[in-house]
């Protein structure tokens, strides 16, 4: 595969999996594996989300509660919690942005990523949409489903054919094999009154919305509108990925299956983490003078410690100074559950950066030449010597 085509969808669209239920799974294990409707209760509420053994009964979010009841009878229903899902999803977006901080939220359990950054640390944009998948199950219990494609448009699509928690490419080239046999229904901008009026000239597929002139969609739905459904209509969606605001931090955290005990081996996943954040930095522009440290044990305590510098970094080796020296600042005594690195008080990167006068400035050509390598051949092709797994035995 070309090195330019091994990234070829790199805009996902991550949906979290009936979020609410999910929730209210995690505080009370007794709902896992049965009906659940979380929604108003009385006689007027609407079911805010069901979950997927309840949607096989036909319950459906925005379906009134005592329809809902009508229809699965024997599910827990149960009132929505907005503070909490709000604070769940905080921890939501921390595991988007520690692989892009190319994030914009959609709502509180969906968003869209630009991984296209992430080329020299993944095989493809696969690779990391099922990390991603990966990492919300493995830090926060909860599933998602995963959307890439070439653009937003069809990357929504794709994470709606993925559901419930699964992963769905629609490869460069494929994007009308997978666009044109789906209702009509399924594009942006088509409700009853822009149905009533395609159903008028007979369509009913996308593809058959794509063969009519756009002349006539102009004519039948008005000019902008008829462009709009003409262009999504052919895959076409030009919109980029615009984050949330300016992007305030570069981080990544990682929770091990195993609890780290050994210092050695604590400081090798702390130099790992730096060169994931410094590489972040530099594919994005960016350098920091803020570093934090997160460490969590294995009961669930959460410290964290921050030092800020006098010039901006974005080279792995700095970072791993400042890291060192604000992990000799919390309890070495314990094991370690959780370590995450971050880079704060961003601005763009390009004067000359230096920690003290025993910095070597060959450490950002070091650095410029490791991005060229891994640019050219992958990110496996050079890696630090202390990274590096010991052989096997004979």
């Amino acid at each position: 595969m070309a090195e330019s085509d091994r990234f070829a969808e790199p805009i996902l669209h991550v949906d979290m999996d009936a979020f609410f239920v999910e929730v209210e799974r995690l505080d009370n294990p007794d709902l896992v594996g049965v009906p659940v409707v979380v929604g108003g209760l009385g006689n007027r509420g609407v079911v805010a989300s069901a979950s997927y053994e309840a949607r096989a009964s036909g319950v459906h979010s925005a379906m009134p509660v005592v329809q809902a009841r009508r229809l699965c009878p024997q599910a827990r229903f149960v009132p929505p919690n907005h503070t909490r899902y709000r604070e769940v999803s905080e921890s939501v977006f921390a595991v988007f942005r520690s692989f892009t901080p190319l994030v914009e939220g959609l709502s509180v359990d969906e968003a869209f990523l630009d991984v296209r950054g992430l080329r020299l640390h993944y095989p493809t944009a696969t690779d990391v949409g099922e990390h991603i998948r990966d990492s919300l199950r493995t830090e926060l219990a909860l599933p998602a489903s995963v959307g890439l494609a070439t653009n937003k448009f069809l990357a929504k699509l794709a994470s709606e054919q993925a559901k419930p928690d699964g992963l769905r490419c629609v490869p460069r080239g494929g994007e009308l094999a997978f666009l044109h046999p789906l209702p009509v229904r399924r594009l942006w901008g088509v409700g009853e009154a822009t149905f009533a009026a395609l159903d008028g000239i007979g369509v009913a597929t996308i593809g058959e919305l794509a063969a009519v002139p756009p002349a006539t969609l102009e004519g039948r739905l008005g000019v902008s509108l008829g462009r709009h459904l003409h262009a999504l209509a052919n895959g076409r969606d030009d919109r980029v990925v615009n984050p949330d605001g300016d992007v305030k931090s570069v981080s990544v955290e990682q929770t091990f299956e195993r609890d780290l005990n050994s210092a050695d081996v604590i400081e090798a996943e702390l130099l790992r983490q730096c060169e994931r954040v410094a590489s972040r930095l530099r594919r994005a522009g960016l350098a920091g003078r803020t570093v934090t440290l997160k460490v969590r044990y294995p009961d669930f305590t959460t410290v964290s410690r921050s030092h800020s510098v006098d010039s901006a970094v974005d080279v792995a080796h700095d970072l791993f100074v400042v890291t060192r020296q604000l992990m000799a600042r919390v309890d070495r005594t314990r094991a370690v559950r959780l370590l995450g690195v971050g880079v704060s008080s961003l601005e763009p990167a390009g004067a000359p950066r230096q920690l003290g006068l025993d910095r070597p400035a060959a450490w950002d050509d070091v650095a410029a030449a490791v991005d060229e390598i891994r640019s050219r051949y992958g990110d496996g092709a050079v890696s630090k010597a202390r990274l590096v797994p010991p052989p096997a035995n004979p």
